[in-house]
């Protein structure tokens, strides 16, 4: 039986940054080759990019699938573990989550259990391009459950992500003679301040949107009337976005052009009987799949409050439940699907 803090360890030692996936898609590959020999599965690898695949494996109908993500936001670092947690880059997002989906998989066919599938996909931390890539190319799946750091809770819902550009235009002058010039830095500055004024929606279940400026760039020096000028905006949505959208188009008019980056809206997500429940503020793949997977779920061990920063870490304990979640998930699903298809 494959043990899940090994596993976890061993695929954190795997540097798989955005875009460098294939050297841990090679291990997961080879797990998943063993568990398909001798439970009579299938395993897929499906190219997404050049150098870049996701990873499929079913046993039976794949009715049901576990999935999340392989790539991991830089810079990388290995693991360490103590009494209490595995350490490391990826530990809690999401190589321990994968290495938890594995075990459990491995316990429900030890058990005689069958229809169910793994999906592993690249690109999540940028743009989500192997979760559109299987959005694209559904396999008949009913439930899918991704996994991303919930501290084992069942997500009811995870909130959008709207990325904008915001860009204004001036005339160079001397500093000495403003009144020559026309500066880009103070249209900006102008309509940011009109858009932390707009009421942003909020929702029952997902609570408020939040607005970041993330990025101010402009100007060329202190001395010179400052000709352009940009702003990136980070919005949680708790909606589709539209309204939103909307209002900072009408707050930018005759100050700055605004340009959508990405929308990628908000959605409500499924729930069990006796699962502790909470909201994700963040964004996963869940909207890329577009449906084609099936009805989502959202849950995994460890806390998002660590992911992407340099303590970042996974409780043991946490990683040793989630195996046990995710088989009651599986069992709970298939029953769904079918009384027969346990």
């Amino acid at each position: 039986m494959l043990d899940p803090i090994a596993l976890t360890r061993r695929l954190v030692d795997i540097e798989s940054i955005t875009g460098n996936e294939m050297g841990v898609s090679i291990e997961i590959e080879k797990i998943l080759t063993d568990l398909a020999k001798r439970f009579n599965g299938t395993v897929e690898r499906i190219p997404v990019e050049p150098e870049r695949d996701n990873l499929f494996c079913y046993f039976g109908e794949s009715l049901v699938t576990l999935s999340t993500h392989m790539d991991t936001v830089p810079p990388f670092f290995p693991s360490r573990e103590d009494e209490e947690f595995i350490w490391g880059r990826g530990a809690c997002d999401v190589k321990g989550i994968i290495a938890a989906m594995i075990c459990a998989g491995e316990k429900l066919l030890e058990a005689g259990g069958r229809n169910f599938g793994f999906l592993f996909v690249v690109g999540e931390e940028r743009n989500s391009v192997g979760a559109y890539h299987a959005g694209r190319n559904p396999r008949g799946s009913k439930f899918i459950v991704n996994g991303e750091p919930t501290e084992n809770r069942l997500a009811l819902g995870s909130k959008g992500a709207l990325r904008l550009e915001l860009t204004a235009t001036g005339k160079m002058a001397h500093s000495a003679y403003p009144e020559l010039g026309e500066s880009a830095i103070e249209k900006l500055l102008d309509a940011l301040e009109r858009i932390r004024k707009i009421d942003l929606p909020w929702d029952d279940v997902l609570g408020p949107s939040t607005l970041n400026i993330g990025v101010l760039s402009g100007g060329r020096a202190p001395n010179v009337i400052p000709d352009a000028a940009r702003a990136e905006l980070l919005i949680r949505l708790v909606d589709n976005g539209d309204a939103i959208v909307t209002a900072i188009r009408g707050a930018c008019t005759n100050l700055c052009e605004v340009n959508e980056v990405l929308r990628i809206p908000a959605v409500r997500l499924g729930a069990i009987d006796g699962f502790d429940t909470m909201v994700a503020s963040y964004t996963t793949d869940i909207p890329a799949f577009q449906g084609a997977w099936g009805q989502p779920y959202l849950l995994g061990p460890g806390t998002i409050h660590v992911a992407h920063t340099s303590e970042e870490r996974i409780p043991k304990r946490q990683l040793l439940d989630a195996v046990e979640i995710y088989q009651q998930m599986l069992r709970t699903l298939l029953e769904r699907c079918h009384p027969v298809l346990k």
